[in-house]
């Protein structure tokens, strides 16, 4: 029933033979005058009909011979397509078809739905299943389960008259509205499944709320020394989410925050404080970043702030060696460390906690829903569940937030460092590569650093990127007074580190690299970004490498070195590029561009795919639908429960991440 059509096709009205046009999809009807196989390059069969006014041959290149039984001289058909002009007159490459018996009639009565197929199901099995459903349904209708007063503010019909109305529009229906996603029939069925996800959310976080968690009250003295130690003052956004954060972890359940952040907001201090009210109340706290190089970075940042506390930070990684990754795990058994921070490896099955009570996920939408739920579940033991803080420098879209992450508590860190300059962003041609490597020397000499991202490693002949390695040849040979390295995803880790470190130290001045450099890696001397092929990355995705320059008093500087011609979608990207620094003005046109899916990594999250609703183009129905799943939560928990089965059946949400 909620599998709708993609589109519709117009057979209500049947065309006449001699009024065919070339280019024209429309129904015809005609007797079969002729039906022969052919042998033109390959097997053909021709079937020529005529309805008095003109004639029009179909030609089949795939068919069976029972197919060519079915066309019998005198026999009446109606066949839908498109009219092609052809040397003997018009033609219909595989058009769909049937035999007419009696006085049938060759039209329909409603437009004809065009379904999402799968290989091996054709449409007029598909029509034929939504029939009988239809018919099912017509004695036996689903539950109207949305409370009037909500149909009559919407002005929508009942559920039943809107999922046949869709399926089987009639012929004057206005199909532009439904293309468009405005008709009332589909926002029936739309606010119906928006609400069965939003009140899915919203139960999950209330059954979070009734679980247990230790309360961790006692980092204060720790905090207050660690802000009064740290060289920079907090801005007020960082210290209003300190705040809702602490609040948090000094309840006895469990705490599910998210914090978003643009790039170089700070977010890393504000999870530092966290994990401090964790170690001062006697537990230990976790952090999972996606990339070794992130997370090590993490952890030389923490090292170097908490180590006058007298707190080490534990390192734990895939590639540590044998005797190291020994003592980690020893340390993270027997509680000594208070905080271990690393990758994937942190969920393994090999590593114990002695008491884990806070979990911190960066860039969460990397990780998978499963690995998330692996880590969390490191943490439960007699005293409930630890707390979670997960984290996101892909600023989200309030509404679009509204939707997916009804479950967790939002704070925003709206606010940059003092002192940040707005890094300024230009798009050029690869023609004027030779300008662009004159503009690296020039930056390089007086004494900055400078970016050259690539996204391949290697040369491929199906995308004609720059690779990593060719473009470090030709930098090192066009620049032979700058001192030039390389890091790519293929490097093993201890080289990564190795070039990574050395251009923190300023012994690089020029780093190729690939996207491993988009998250999190933290150089204040780099002032100049120039991103390759930036025309098929995704706005986010840009933005985020745009973030590794800026960190400093220099004026930085992000070049978008694209191929031209420019297509539509990438000149609108590069150029919201340009005219912002705002990570969420750059997320919302990122939403408009790709959609949500992509924006959210769906596939990753866990986060179901809407049947019919679509979050972007439904966004503005989301606070009617937190309204109404208020007021049926409060009146009808029973009705709300049956909402949440027909969407989601009874789907595991992994409700406790």
């Amino acid at each position: 029933m909620f599998l709708l059509p993609l589109r519709y096709e117009d057979r209500t009205q049947l065309v006449k033979l001699g009024a065919l046009e070339a280019g024209q999809r429309c129904l015809v009807s005609g007797e079969v005058q002729l039906a022969e196989t052919v042998f033109r390059g390959r097997r053909n069969l021709l079937v020529r009909i005529s309805d008095g006014t003109g004639q029009l041959t179909l030609r089949f290149f795939h068919f069976s011979r029972q197919q060519q039984a079915v066309f019998q001289r005198g026999v009446t058909v109606s066949c839908f397509g498109e009219a092609r002009k052809a040397p003997g007159g018009f033609e219909m490459v595989h058009p769909e078809y049937r035999l007419l018996r009696g006085d049938q009639a060759a039209s329909n009565e409603t437009l004809t739905p065009i379904y999402a197929a799968t290989e091996g199901v054709q449409q007029g099995r598909i029509r034929n299943l939504t029939d009988q459903a239809l018919r099912i349904m017509a004695t036996a209708p689903p539950q109207e389960l949305l409370p009037r007063e909500i149909t009559q503010q919407l002005a929508v019909p009942e559920l039943a008259t809107a999922i046949r109305y869709l399926h089987r529009p009639p012929a004057d229906a206005d199909v532009a509205a439904i293309m468009a996603g405005k008709h009332p029939c589909q926002l029936r069925l739309v606010f119906e499944e928006l609400l069965a996800h939003y009140m899915s959310l919203r139960r999950l976080r209330e059954l979070a709320r009734s679980d247990t968690a230790q309360a961790l009250c006692e980092g204060d003295a720790l905090i207050a020394t660690f802000i009064a130690s740290l060289p920079f003052a907090l801005t007020r956004a960082q210290q209003r989410v300190i705040a809702e954060i602490l609040a948090d972890l000094k309840l006895a359940h469990p705490m599910m925050r998210l914090i978003q952040g643009d790039v170089g907001s700070g977010k890393t201090v504000v999870a530092a404080i966290a994990c401090l009210q964790a170690v001062g109340s006697g537990v230990q706290a976790a952090i999972m970043a996606p990339t070794e190089l992130l997370a090590e970075q993490h952890w030389r940042s923490f090292s170097t702030w908490f180590e006058p506390l007298g707190i080490r930070p534990t390192w734990l990684s895939g590639s540590q060696r044998a005797a190291a990754r020994r003592a980690s795990l020893a340390a993270i058994a027997d509680g000594s460390a208070g905080i271990a921070i690393g990758t994937h490896a942190l969920f393994q099955e090999g590593v114990r906690f002695r008491e884990l009570s806070l979990v911190v996920i960066d860039e969460q939408h990397r990780f998978g829903v499963h690995q998330r739920v692996a880590l969390r579940e490191k943490g439960v033991s007699g005293r409930g569940y630890p707390h979670q803080l997960v984290m996101t420098a892909t600023p989200i879209p309030r509404t679009l937030a509204m939707a997916a992450y009804a479950d967790l508590d939002t704070s925003i860190i709206d606010e940059l460092p003092p002192g940040r300059q707005p890094v300024q962003t230009i798009a050029v041609p690869e023609t004027r590569r030779e300008e662009v490597i004159e503009r690296v020397r020039a930056a390089c000499r007086a004494g900055q650093q400078a970016y050259w991202v690539c996204p391949l490693i290697e040369e491929s002949e199906v995308l004609d990127y720059e690779a990593a390695e060719a473009s470090y040849e030709t930098l090192s040979k066009s620049l032979p007074e700058v001192r030039v390295g390389l890091v790519h995803g293929r490097m093993r880790a201890a080289e990564k580190e190795l070039g990574m470190r050395a251009f923190h130290a300023g012994t690089i001045q020029l780093l190729v690299a690939t996207t491993v450099i988009e998250v999190g890696v933290d150089v204040p001397n780099a002032s100049l970004m120039i991103i390759e092929n930036a025309e098929r990355m995704g706005l986010s995705q840009l933005h985020q490498l745009r973030g590794r320059v800026g960190r400093g008093k220099t004026q930085s500087h992000c070049v978008l070195l694209y191929k031209p011609p420019l297509g539509q979608l990438a000149r609108n990207r590069l150029a919201v590029l340009r005219d912002s620094n705002d990570g969420f003005v750059v997320a919302q046109r990122d939403l408009e561009l790709r959609g949500p899916g992509e924006l959210l990594g769906t596939r990753q999250t866990g986060l179901p795919d809407y049947r019919i609703a679509n979050l972007l183009r439904d966004a503005e129905l989301m606070p009617a639908v937190q309204l109404a799943a208020e007021s049926i939560r409060k009146a009808s928990p029973g009705i709300a429960t049956a909402i949440i089965r027909r969407w989601l059946g009874n789907a595991e949400r992994y409700g406790k991440v």
